[in-house]
């Protein structure tokens, strides 16, 4: 099965570092003319949230947990610290948090637990691998936004330490889409009080665009 939560096994990618720098505010303007506001696209989603801990169901975190088990066995521990190393540092789950989602996970049979001395190496068990399987849509959800989220903390922490953006090849974003979702984003702002037959009109540009995109079948991007 392919790892979603992490580059081969055991390489961090470069998606998941350098986030430890929080931007947050109103907006943010690049030097390309593009905008980036401080929240996540209006969907709830971003790295002060990931960072306090929300936005993380505990079926979200059962999933992490799970799709890390499926790249090798782990202590609670392990799993902890790739957590935060994935997501540059922003988040950081308890461990009053992942040792009950782990015993859960051990409870309904969708992890096995190997004893070494006072520490338990969990492992994902073949039930536990067939929740992953019928949940890989959710999970690739979720570790789609936590790879967005991992980029524009990357962007934003370059532009404001002077810092050259990199290149789409590096993993970072091309600067014809920086400019076009801020000029769709202007847009947009300017026609929020638009008529109803004029919203449904943009409604209906957007939802025959994001078709063409979601047409596209994704390439994958050398960083990871």
């Amino acid at each position: 099965m392919r790892h979603l939560f992490g580059h081969h096994h055991h390489h961090h990618s470069g998606k998941w570092r350098g986030l430890h720098a929080m931007v947050r505010g109103g907006g943010f303007w690049s030097q390309g003319g593009g905008a980036f506001d401080g929240n996540d696209g209006g969907d709830g989603f971003d790295g002060e949230n990931l960072r306090r801990g929300r936005k993380f169901s505990a079926e979200d975190l059962q999933l992490l947990l799970l799709s890390l088990l499926d790249e090798k066995p782990s202590h609670g521990y392990e799993l902890i610290k790739a957590l935060e190393t994935r997501t540059g540092g922003f988040y950081k789950p308890s461990p009053g948090v992942v040792y009950p989602a782990l015993t859960f996970l051990e409870d309904v049979g969708y992890a096995t637990v190997d004893t070494e001395g006072n520490k338990k190496r969990y492992q994902l068990s073949d039930a536990g691998r067939n929740y992953l399987a019928q949940h890989r849509e959710r999970l690739e959800q979720m570790v789609a936004r936590l790879q967005h989220v991992a980029r524009k903390m990357e962007f934003m922490r370059r532009a404001m330490s002077g810092q050259p953006q990199r290149e789409p090849e590096e993993g970072g974003w091309a600067t014809e889409l920086v400019q076009a979702r801020g000029r769709l984003k202007q847009a947009m702002m300017m026609r929020s009080g638009a008529p109803a037959d004029e919203q449904r009109r943009i409604a209906a540009i957007l939802e025959r665009a994001a078709d063409e995109i979601e047409g596209t079948p994704i390439q994958p991007n050398p960083e990871g």
